[in-house]
C-alpha cells in the first residue's frame, strides 16, 4: 500500500490540534493505551488523564504560554506531544487528509508576513446552526 504524500510539517507547527480544541476524546482503549505507556492500571490513567465533559471522557488540559491552554500531553517549549506512541486515536487520525488547513493558515501568514516566526492564534468556537 502506498501511502499518500502529507503537505504538512507538524515539527513547524505551534501545536494547533493540541491547543485549540477544548475537548479531544478519549475510549477505553485510549485510555488502556495510556495506562500501558505509564505503567499504571485502568483506573488511575483515566483518573490522572482524563475528565469528562457532559458525559464525554476527555483529555484533561494545562496551562499553555501561547493559547492560553493545551493538552496536557504538549510540551509547551518544543511543542511536540510527550505521549506520542500512546496518543489518543482521534490524535492518530488528525487531519485525515494529505493537507492541514492549521498548517496551511501558519504558512501562508509567515509568507505574508515576511516572518518565520509569527504565530497567528487561532480559535474554535461551536455553535448549533440555528439563529
Amino acid at each position: 500500500m502506498i501511502k499518500a504524500r502529507s503537505y504538512y510539517n507538524c515539527s513547524k507547527c505551534p501545536a494547533y490540534c493540541c491547543s485549540i480544541y477544548e475537548r479531544v476524546q478519549v475510549t477505553k482503549r485510549d485510555i488502556k493505551r495510556l495506562a500501558n505507556h505509564f505503567r499504571v492500571d485502568f483506573a488511575t490513567a483515566q483518573k490522572r488523564f482524563t475528565t469528562t465533559w457532559e458525559g464525554e471522557q476527555i483529555l484533561r488540559r494545562k496551562a499553555d504560554p501561547i493559547f492560553g491552554k493545551a493538552c496536557k500531553f504538549l510540551d509547551p517549549k518544543t511543542r511536540q506531544c510527550t505521549i506520542y506512541f500512546a496518543r489518543p486515536q482521534v490524535c492518530r487520525e488528525f487531519p485525515a487528509r494529505a493537507r492541514c488547513a492549521y498548517y496551511d493558515l501558519l504558512t501562508f501568514e509567515r509568507s505574508q508576513q515576511g516572518d518565520d516566526t509569527v504565530v497567528p492564534l487561532v480559535q474554535i468556537t461551536f455553535r448549533n446552526g440555528e439563529k
